[in-house]
């Protein structure tokens, strides 16, 4: 019995772990227009030294620039920190700050 039930324990626990690794599959890139900066490849930093990007995160995400770990996440992208929860960066939010991005390069 201890062992089926050990048994059945190590099941769930592999189970979890790959539903968890199938709920991170890594979404489609979004593409930036040329000449635009990118939420895949332009690193917080550099988005925040341009001012017209400047000007786009501060409209679509403003505690961004108010966030007090700034420093530390200069050299990721908004990609890159959309992984963690508190960013709330979703596609959706991802590609209407695309959109910003590449109008403002204009």
């Amino acid at each position: 019995m201890r062992r089926l039930i050990v048994g059945l324990a190590g099941l769930a626990m592999a189970l979890g772990v790959a539903a968890g690794a199938a709920a991170q599959t890594p979404a489609a890139p979004i593409p930036a227009a040329p000449g635009a900066a990118s939420v895949e490849t332009t690193t917080i930093g550099d988005l925040l030294d341009n001012p017209a990007s400047k000007a786009v995160i501060a409209k679509d995400m403003p505690d961004l620039i108010a966030y007090p770990g700034l420093d530390q996440i200069k050299g990721m992208t908004l990609r890159a920190i959309s992984a963690y929860p508190e960013a709330k960066l979703d596609d959706a939010k991802l590609t209407a700050i695309q959109k910003d991005l590449d109008a403002a390069k204009k």
